[in-house]
């Protein structure tokens, strides 16, 4: 598949996967799960596992399928967790220490490479233009607010 390659990243954008803490997943289910929903290949540029493990997504000069419209010009960190259980999947920062260390270390890269580029989680992306509401919880914590107690830039 052809693609134009990112060149002007604008925002780098927290995920959560909406799965419970119970559930250790992967780039590799996530991957499965894009593909069945249409996509060529996982919508993240990185996974970030219970453990803190993180899993390579798609490569950084490719466009990601996470934030519609913007997905020319960001990049996409999913964290997996955020929710308290399934199917009702009410949105919870659950979290690990270690995910949050890792998510701090994807970020600092990142915004090296691209040091304009906004961090935001992808709520604050998705709002309804009429009434500027949120329309998603992702990534069940105010990113903003992390970043102002965690800087990731010391």
């Amino acid at each position: 598949m052809k693609y134009k390659p990112l060149t002007n990243v604008r925002y780098l954008v927290v995920h959560c996967a909406a799965t419970p803490p119970s559930m250790d997943i992967g780039a590799k289910e996530i991957d499965l799960w894009h593909r069945q929903r249409g996509f060529f290949e996982i919508g993240y540029h990185a996974v970030i596992r219970r453990d803190g493990t993180v899993e390579k997504g798609r490569e950084l000069d490719k466009p990601g399928a996470h934030v519609a419209g913007l997905n020319s010009i960001s990049l996409g960190v999913c964290l997996v967790g955020g929710v308290k259980s399934l199917p009702e999947a009410e949105p919870e920062n659950n979290f690990t220490e270690a995910q949050f260390e890792a998510l701090r270390g994807v970020l600092r890269t990142w915004k090296a490479m691209w040091p304009n580029a906004e961090i935001l989680g992808h709520r604050d992306l998705a709002l309804d233009p009429k009434t500027h509401q949120r329309l998603k919880e992702c990534p069940s914590f105010d990113v903003k607010e992390w970043l102002e107690a965690n800087p990731i830039i010391t």
